[in-house]
């Protein structure tokens, strides 16, 4: 009986798993077009294959449900790791040169770019008229640059920053470069190759932050 219950709990958690994630698939189709403000929850539930009921039982609210949505995409899956966690971190912290950390940095984000442009890009117009949303870009801003203090200390630890920076204008330099509205604009706009706008991405930061060897 013990190893049913078991074979029935891990069932229903991946029940449970499967219904969250067409909910946040149907949710990030429906809030990029026709948008955040013109989708109600009823839709996004019927796209999903569900009824109402159940995405206020997983998610609670239209705003959760956004802000949940964020986080999925920006991390690229809803494993509860924070950021210092994962690999992406411990592989630019095994690096002693600041530019290949740049370059492994490089990697990530033209990666994390290309999966969240869509929602991210809708966020931002969202932000600008409903309450909500702009207070989940603000909170995206605040966690971005979060994360690019901590890579400015990863960087400034080299020894390596051209005269006149310190951690916090690193931090700016890298806040400002990381934006996916640059991604949007070089390549999907201008039609730029991700490899291409990846180099401009680490000549550009390389070139503002670092002292010549």
């Amino acid at each position: 009986m013990a190893v049913k219950r078991r074979y029935q709990s891990a069932r229903r958690q991946d029940q449970a798993r499967q219904t969250r994630r067409a909910i946040l698939e149907a949710a990030g189709r429906l809030f990029v077009d026709p948008g955040y403000a013109a989708t109600p929850l009823t839709a996004v539930a019927a796209e999903a294959g569900v009824a109402i009921q159940t995405v206020y039982a997983v998610f609670g609210g239209k705003r959760q449900l956004l802000s949940e949505l964020v986080d999925v995409t920006v991390a690229g899956d809803d494993e509860p790791l924070s950021l210092p966690d994962r690999p992406f971190v411990a592989d630019i912290r095994a690096l002693a040169d600041p530019r290949a950390k740049l370059e492994r940095y490089a990697r990530h984000l033209t990666e994390t770019h290309a999966r969240q442009a869509d929602v991210m890009i809708a966020l931002a117009g969202a932000a600008t008229a409903d309450p909500d949303a702009a207070a989940i870009w603000r909170k995206n801003i605040e966690e971005r640059r979060r994360g690019m203090a901590m890579f400015a200390a990863e960087l400034a630890a080299t020894g390596r920053l051209r005269p006149g920076h310190d951690a916090g204008s690193v931090a700016d330099v890298l806040w400002l470069a990381m934006d996916v509205r640059n991604y949007d604009w070089l390549v999907r706009q201008r039609g730029w190759s991700p490899e291409r706008y990846q180099r401009w991405y680490v000549d550009s930061v390389a070139g503002a932050i670092l002292d010549t060897p």
